[in-house]
């Protein structure tokens, strides 16, 4: 499905791939002068500013201000037209989605959070899926048109390359990208929700100095979105940052996956349910035990409030499960030695009951060379990481063909 934009691209420019180069530079900059994007580019400065030129011709380019300095000539600052295209995103989360649009320069112009979605895995629950979406891109102050990509935030395993999920609405020959392309109205492309979460955190947060980072996305199972040089990386085939399937532990339990042990079972929203109905079963003491009594069941949602209204109970479980995540964040930082590791997800929303017990496990395990120059920090962005990401990328991916 060719955008407007692209058509006026290839059509407008000589050089269409520089073209794009230079937009995906100013995506990830912001506005600079001609002689830094000369540098960036290897070009000379008369060749940078022919395109330049060309591109602000296009309504794409445009003169945004004048480079601060102490003295001498002020430069112009060149960067993207807001206006010239938008992105969308949506991050399906576990009984509602969450939708957004972007501009071309990030501005989020529109975002509707926690839209009801409890429909099964289904031929119907994708039909709803579509209307929900196109029902919100129909209400923003966008024209559909000017939608250039939509990326959706999928759990599980997603290869965004080919365009298949194997978790979620896989009920095709065709890749998912293309059955919501064309039920939807819009480009369409899927990436996995951790990685979105990453992306989103990398870009909209404040680590954007940062060319190395993790993020832990800790909700009801575990997953990790990895940061290298500044990009994404999905692994071969897209599954990359399955953490939460290592198997770490003898211990019986059988994990989501339907095998027994992994890190889940232990470190992991699911892990930490499991073991307070146990503790309540054998007669332990709760502000939430009345509750699970009463009724035979508790949400994470529940817990999480407990945890925050200093709940013994629960404020010793999700110690236990900081301990045994930090322990094994541990090998991860040995491994990748990033600048940043951030903690994100439904948990994360404990703070430092469940971050301070992590910090203390990877210093512990981690070698001290490696993890002196990194910080284990909350996520900045919170339940907004995976809307904002997707928008990201999809935003990003409009003019690269992969992260």
């Amino acid at each position: 499905m060719d955008h407007p934009l692209m058509t006026r691209i290839e059509k407008g420019s000589k050089n269409a791939l520089m073209a794009k180069r230079i937009i995906f530079h100013y995506l990830h900059t912001g506005d600079d002068t001609i002689a830094n994007l000369a540098k960036k580019l290897n070009l000379s400065v008369p060749t940078v500013n022919k395109f330049l030129e060309e591109m602000a011709a296009l309504d794409i380019i445009k003169v945004r201000g004048k480079l601060e300095m102490s003295g001498g000539r002020h430069p112009a600052l060149y960067g993207l037209n807001p206006d010239a295209c938008y992105f969308g995103g949506v991050d399906i989360k576990n009984g509602t989605i969450s939708l957004a649009v972007m501009d071309l320069c990030g501005n989020v112009v529109a975002k509707s959070d926690n839209i009801p979605f409890t429909e099964d895995n289904t031929p119907e629950g994708l039909e709803h899926f579509c209307a929900l979406t196109r029902d919100f891109l129909d209400s923003v102050p966008v024209s559909k048109s000017a939608i250039m990509n939509l990326n959706v935030n999928i759990s599980g395993r997603v290869n965004p390359r080919t365009g298949y999920s194997y978790s979620r609405f896989n009920f095709e020959e065709r890749p998912l990208d293309d059955v919501l392309t064309n039920k939807i109205g819009v480009h369409v492309c899927i990436d996995n929700d951790t990685r979105a979460m990453a992306f989103g955190e990398y870009i909209c947060g404040p680590n954007r100095d940062a060319k190395n980072v993790l993020f832990v996305n800790v909700s009801w199972g575990i997953g990790i979105g990895i940061i290298l040089d500044g990009k994404i990386y999905s692994g071969n085939s897209g599954f990359a940052g399955e953490l939460g399937h290592m198997v770490t532990y003898d211990n019986e339990v059988i994990c989501q996956c339907g095998k027994k042990g992994c890190l889940e079972t232990e470190a992991s929203g699911s892990a930490l349910h499991r073991k307070l109905c146990e503790r309540l079963d054998e007669g332990a003491n709760s502000i939430i035990a009345d509750r699970y009594r009463a009724t035979g069941t508790i949400s994470l949602d529940d817990i999480l409030e407990a945890v925050n209204r200093e709940d013994i109970l629960c404020l010793e479980l999700i110690e236990d499960v900081g301990k045994e995540l930090g322990r094994w964040l541990a090998g991860m930082i040995n491994i990748f030695n990033p600048e940043a590791v951030i903690i994100g997800g439904v948990l994360a929303q404990t703070g430092d009951y469940l971050l301070q017990p992590i910090r203390v496990a990877m210093r512990r395990y981690s070698l001290n060379l490696v993890n002196k120059d990194t910080k284990i920090v909350l996520s900045h962005l919170g339940n907004d990481a995976g809307v904002l990401g997707a928008c990201a990328i999809a935003r990003s991916r409009a003019f690269q063909d992969f992260l």
